[in-house]
């Protein structure tokens, strides 16, 4: 099965090991990987910014570039369901309207692409520790996803489960929103820290890296020990193979 990767920008720019994580799990499961080099950001930022036009144009960018794709997987529910968005904004634009359905029918976020695509629950992944799981909004209310994650999470060795209270709830990172309104976005994420720092998890893991580096990042200069880790992380994860002499591979 080929399978195109869909970096996203903040994974590209400042989580590459996220992607390396996501490459390796796929290719763990029997997947061949292509990255289409002349893809660049979905257009979220400028679209939810209501700067329509200038985003169509990163817009058409993706969905040439990933034109020749099986199909689409990437590490975000957010910038896939910005994907999925495509159709709506193109209506009436016969040409570039058949290009985003097509692209919209062949795009997955990571987990959704393991669970419901390959029909896989268990990748063999073992992680010691105890976590907690952050639902993303774009991926829990514009993907519609809400249950692949856990799937895959409950099959992984050696790791608790804590459920977070207000799971539901926006972190405060909104993209934009978090610039353009930092003093609410500011007392949201310290609600959500709150509630993190409740379940007594030393990983909190998500599927967006959005919310990770700003949950990530508040609980750092609050000075709290926890381990931001993307589900990719997660899934990555494989028990150390002790060879003969005792060493550990």
């Amino acid at each position: 099965m080929r399978v195109s990767i869909f970096s996203t920008c903040l994974v590209d720019l400042m989580s590459p090991n996220v992607g390396i994580a996501m490459v390796e799990v796929l290719e763990r499961l029997g997947c061949e990987i292509d990255y289409p080099a002349s893809q660049v950001c979905c257009g979220q930022p400028a679209y939810n910014s209501g700067y329509l036009q200038d985003s169509k144009l990163a817009m058409q960018n993706m969905m040439l570039a990933f034109e020749a794709s099986d199909y689409v997987v990437g590490p975000s529910g957010s910038c896939i369901a910005m994907f999925h968005e495509y159709p709506k904004i193109f209506r009436g634009e016969p040409d570039w309207e058949l290009k985003a359905i097509a692209l919209k029918e062949k795009s997955y976020e990571l987990t959704q692409f393991i669970v419901k695509v390959l029909g896989v629950t268990d990748v063999g992944a073992t992680l010691e520790g105890t976590a907690t799981y952050h639902r993303s909004c774009h991926m829990t209310r514009l993907l519609g996803e809400k249950e692949t994650p856990f799937q895959l999470l409950e099959h992984v060795q050696g790791l608790k489960l804590e459920p977070l209270k207000n799971s539901d709830n926006c972190c405060g990172f909104g993209g934009t929103f978090a610039v353009k309104m930092p003093e609410i976005s500011e007392q949201m994420v310290d609600e959500k820290c709150g509630c993190v720092m409740e379940t007594g998890a030393d990983i909190l893991i998500s599927a967006d890296m959005g919310c990770l580096l700003n949950i990530g990042g508040r609980l750092s200069r609050k000075g709290e020990p926890v381990r931001i880790m993307h589900i990719a992380e997660v899934l990555n994860q494989r028990q150390p193979v002790i060879s003969k002499g005792g060493s550990r591979t």
